[in-house]
């Protein structure tokens, strides 16, 4: 009794210690499930906007459907070296007029029954089932690297989208200080026009630069709103769903950083990029193929068995009888010489050579894109920052014209002509530091990726 006693609270302790186990484990997976939905209800991050992409975007699921295919395929393959057993078996009915020994016609029936049980294992090949075999597994390698440049590829494009709508959302808060600056210069103005101090004329122009400011406000919400758009599509949002992203704070320090060396971020590039691996690995498995067709100059040797037997119902002997008595076993060794095949081993190995050449094609193609997009984005990186430097220099000096002649135009020693140039200059100074400033950044978040860093905000 005090052993029962023992082992029940034994059990009760451990019955304890698996609830608290649990709940901790429904707590932790609920923070986490807060967390997620918590900063997606203050607004996206890119990263966060990088990781759902990777995982819910169409062309990614492709990727993995072709993957699996791929892996059903090898499956397939592997399969091939086991024996293979079947089993037939034919019941039949007979019917069918017979002369007698009168010579009248009498009915004749019978029932019949087959059965047979068929062997079969593959000894000899030429080697040609286990290089399938192996080729098999580096397709389906090579399939797991083309779903990561498909991850890739919407991450790149994620990338660019989060980027454009960074870029919308300062152009329009420019805009908007424009607008309320052209609304304070027009209340001026007409108090200018009221003192005699400006004409009719110049008053016109400031209310014409108004109506402009306010387009350009409303061109910049739609421009906003549309980024958005193709950046839930992207993620494959619903069109109920709620989306809003966050907008880091970009300074100097983020856009004018140190430049890797081109011919560094091409070789690591050509380490880490799955596209070269995959394409490598397509190199190996065509080898592979030419080698596979080879075997078909060689001769194939397998192991059969059989057994079979029948009955019917015309017979003397019982059933059983019938099926022990008829029992026929086979076994034997088929060999197959290839001799005069019209050509068709050899054709095999030359479109397999064939086959060959052209991936090693795809792979030096592979390799020429890989070094034009690092070249490009490099020469982008450099060209960006060096915009970028220019464009606050040319804020500084069109602000502090601007300035001058505003405070001209309000002592009436300047028209509104002068004055509308100066502020125009100033705007397209202030659009160009935007554009070299998000182009800067987004040139040297990708040249990074190609390094294999994680792209992030």
């Amino acid at each position: 009794m005090r052993c029962l006693g023992d082992i029940s609270s034994r059990f009760r302790s451990v019955n304890k210690g698996f609830i608290v186990f649990f709940g901790s484990v429904c707590i932790f997976f609920s923070g986490v499930h807060d967390g997620v939905a918590q900063e997606k209800k203050e607004g996206w991050s890119l990263r966060a906007c990088i990781e759902h992409a990777r995982e819910h975007n169409l062309q990614v699921g492709y990727a993995r459907v072709a993957l699996e295919n791929t892996s059903v395929e090898l499956s397939r393959g592997k399969a091939q070296r086991l024996p293979s057993l079947s089993f037939s078996s034919t019941q039949g009915w007979a019917h069918q007029k017979k002369t007698g020994t009168n010579g009248d016609l009498k009915s004749s029936s019978a029932y019949t029954g087959s059965y047979s049980l068929n062997g079969n294992l593959s000894i000899y090949e030429g080697r040609k089932l286990s290089r399938s075999i192996l080729q098999q597994e580096l397709t389906e390698k090579a399939m797991k690297l083309n779903v990561l440049v498909a991850q890739n590829d919407i991450e790149i494009a994620v990338t660019e989208a989060y980027l454009q709508i960074l870029y919308a959302n300062e152009t329009l808060k420019t805009d908007r200080q424009t607008l309320e600056s052209s609304e304070v210069q027009l209340a001026r103005s007409r108090e200018l026009c009221q003192a005699g101090s400006i004409s009719q004329s110049d008053l016109a122009q400031m209310e014409s630069q108004y109506s402009s400011d306010q387009y350009r406000v409303i061109q910049s919400e739609n421009n906003l709103a549309f980024s958005k758009l193709q950046l839930k599509q992207l993620l494959e949002l619903e069109p109920e769903e709620d989306f809003e992203v966050m907008f880091p704070e970009l300074d100097e320090k983020s856009v004018l950083v140190t430049i890797p060396r081109l011919e560094d971020v091409y070789r690591e590039a050509l380490l880490v990029m799955p596209e070269m691996k995959s394409r490598q690995i397509s190199v190996e498995a065509s080898v592979l193929g030419e080698k596979i067709a080879k075997a078909g100059y060689l001769p194939m040797v397998a192991l059969s068995a059989s057994v079979s037997t029948n009955h019917d119902s015309k017979s003397s002997g019982s059933y059983f009888s019938q099926m022990d008595d008829r029992l026929v076993e086979n076994v034997g060794v088929n060999i197959s010489i290839p001799i005069w095949n019209r050509k068709q081993a050899r054709l095999n190995v030359s479109k397999a050579k064939l086959q060959t050449e052209q991936v090693r094609l795809d792979e030096q193609n592979t390799r020429k894109d890989l070094l034009q997009t690092v070249e490009s984005l490099h020469q982008d990186v450099v060209a960006a920052q060096s915009r970028y430097s220019a464009a606050i220099q040319r804020v500084k000096s069109a602000y502090e014209s601007y300035r001058q002649v505003q405070e001209k135009f309000d002592a009436g020693m300047k028209n509104a002509v002068e004055l509308l140039v100066e502020k125009n200059n100033y705007l397209s100074a202030l659009q160009e530091r935007i554009q070299a400033k998000y182009q800067a950044v987004l040139t040297y978040k990708l040249l990074n990726f190609y390094r294999n860093e994680s792209i992030n905000i």
